[in-house]
């Protein structure tokens, strides 16, 4: 595995097969990550699409009451924000598993790899 790129609220590295991104804190507006995650893309992260399928991972961590977030909008805005950075369109997801978790802090971790044929 790589070496982590970003030092603020997103952080990133290559993995084997796709990409590893983190997000520190939660809001209950989805299309901030959609932003964040594309301006972090775009300045910090440069990694090129890739054809072929993905499994996507996408878990949100909270601390103290579940937030309420919709998982779905959440995830849309995620997949949107890496479409041309790590896959060229969220029509290449083949696999999506999304989970609110407790955790020790307030955070979302998304794993995007390409399956294997």
């Amino acid at each position: 595995m790589n070496a982590w790129s970003g030092r603020g609220k997103v952080r990133a590295r290559e993995i084997e097969g796709g990409v590893e991104i983190v997000i520190d804190g939660i809001t209950t507006q989805a299309r901030y990550y959609k932003q964040l995650v594309y301006e972090f893309c775009r300045k910090d992260f440069h990694t090129r699409p890739r054809y072929g399928e993905f499994e996507v991972e996408l878990v949100m961590e909270y601390v103290g009451e579940a937030p309420r977030l919709d998982l779905d909008n959440l995830a849309k805005a995620l997949l949107d924000a890496l479409k041309g950075h790590v896959f060229f369109d969220d029509s290449q997801i083949a696999r999506l598993l999304c989970e609110r978790v407790s955790g020790e802090r307030d955070r979302i971790s998304v794993k995007a790899v390409r399956r294997e044929a």
